[in-house]
């Protein structure tokens, strides 16, 4: 089992730069696939990104592509989601989530421990 807590959200206006950080214990860290995914209401949960255990690796939403970074400091046991130029669209609540594996996949259903959340809001 695994704790993820999540930080760094918040209100901001578009374009302006935001870093959510997640901070993982509980388990050996660097071992884990680390993913971001976001939800809005009556929608169901897509991943952002996504990174490899040992960070060669990560995966970006197309729409996100660009504009938002994944990063890990297995050292730290911590992810970054790092978002440049967020827009009104990227307004959701946001979730870290730890893997069932070391390899990185898109789908929720490949991560067993969830983050609560941290809601971003983007204005225009």
């Amino acid at each position: 089992q695994v704790q993820l807590v999540e930080s760094g959200g918040g209100f901001v206006q578009a374009g302006v730069f935001l870093r959510l950080s997640c901070a993982a214990s509980g388990r050996t860290f660097s071992f884990y696939a680390m993913g971001w995914f976001r939800q809005v209401p009556g929608k169901g949960r897509e991943c952002v990104a996504a990174i490899n255990w040992n960070v060669g690796t990560t995966y970006n939403l197309d729409s996100v592509k660009g504009r938002f970074t994944i990063a890990r400091e297995n050292a730290k046991n911590t992810v970054y989601l790092q978002m440049n130029s967020p827009k009104p669209e990227d307004t959701a609540v946001y979730y870290c989530a730890a893997g069932k594996r070391s390899i990185l996949t898109m789908t929720a259903g490949g991560y067993d421990n969830w983050g609560r959340g941290t809601q971003v809001t983007v204005s225009s």
